[in-house]
């Protein structure tokens, strides 16, 4: 039973942080109190801003209502930590305004871990580091606004989207669903103007607008938004494989190795056989010199790699010197 009544009412916060229905008999064993107690002890909460729900009848029971304002909360050990995590590289989305505010929340959440949790943070925040972004990279805030809405209510929108090859126009779509991929946001949407399906990344898309008009949604080819995202990126096809031998340990290729797609082979005491993939034989060149750079290496296949990667090395050892150009 918990004697003190402050912390009473706190552990009786957290059970009521769910927002499901928890039945009177339920929350007075939990707290090893009598029913009587737990009515005064939700007064308590009531009293402290909480808006606490009382349903009638043999279903009936207790939850937090949403209320007009966010109020103090109650996390355990586990939350406390996921939540200042989450915020520390919340900090770090593409999205404009949002490094601010995230900072300033991990800030004041931060302060108020104790000693045992905090240092569990510092060490994942020191360890872990972020690719950094370029602000044309940023996503508006205001298209994070309008979009979900658009999607929900099916609802036509027109905005103006840069592609790739830089150029620019008005499009007018019928979109289904945002979805995210790393720090990428993107809009899985049907191109009226192309009369197809369509994935726009949301840091290239400005000014959006809902149309006024309601559109009847279309089936999303395989039923999955997120996988429609992950072909249009992944759609370059990676079908020239390597083999290669490195003289080092995986875990000292593991920095080299992040941005290149392989798969390990054989481990030894001093070497790694790798299969690496890319888009030809040329682009694996410029794989096997960055991979030389951590450590020596041999390729083994395919005979034409073999040949491109000697050419480079006899163009460098050839290069002329400083002073002879």
């Amino acid at each position: 039973m918990q004697h003190d009544p402050t912390g009473r009412v706190l552990a009786l916060l957290s059970l009521l942080q769910s927002h499901r229905l928890r039945k009177s008999a339920e929350l007075a064993a939990t707290l090893g109190v009598t029913e009587r107690t737990l009515r005064r002890d939700l007064d308590r909460l009531r009293d402290l801003g909480y808006p606490v729900d009382a349903v009638p009848g043999r279903y009936g029971g207790y939850r937090l209502a949403v209320g007009a304002h966010l109020p103090p909360l109650v996390l355990d050990d586990e939350e406390a930590v996921a939540v200042t995590v989450g915020l520390r590289y919340a900090a770090e989305a593409a999205i404009d305004g949002m490094a601010e505010t995230s900072l300033r929340a991990v800030t004041t959440i931060e302060a108020l871990l104790p000693q045992r949790l905090r240092g569990r943070v510092s060490a994942l925040r020191s360890r872990v580091s972020s690719v950094p972004r370029t602000d044309d990279e940023l996503v508006d805030p205001e298209a994070l606004g309008v979009l979900p809405a658009a999607c929900r209510d099916h609802e036509l929108v027109r905005f103006r989207y840069r592609r790739g090859d830089g150029d620019d126009a008005e499009r007018v779509v019928e979109p289904y669903q945002l979805v995210t991929a790393g720090r990428r946001w993107y809009l899985v949407a049907w191109d009226r103007d192309r009369d197809d399906w369509r994935t726009f990344r949301l840091d290239r898309l400005r000014e959006p607008r809902l149309e006024g008009r309601r559109f009847v949604p279309r089936e999303v080819p395989g039923g999955d938004a997120a996988l429609v995202v992950a072909r249009a990126i992944g759609s370059t096809p990676r079908d020239t494989e390597a083999t290669l031998v490195v003289r080092a340990a995986p875990a000292d290729l593991a920095d080299v190795l992040r941005w290149v797609e392989h798969s390990v082979v054989e481990q030894r005491a001093r070497t790694t056989t790798i299969r690496v993939r890319g888009e030809d034989e040329g682009r694996l060149a410029l794989t096997v010199a960055r991979i030389a750079l951590v450590a020596p290496l041999t390729v083994v296949d395919p005979p034409r790699l073999v040949v491109l990667v000697d050419q480079l090395a006899r163009h460098l050892s050839d290069a002329p010197a400083p002073e002879e150009r």
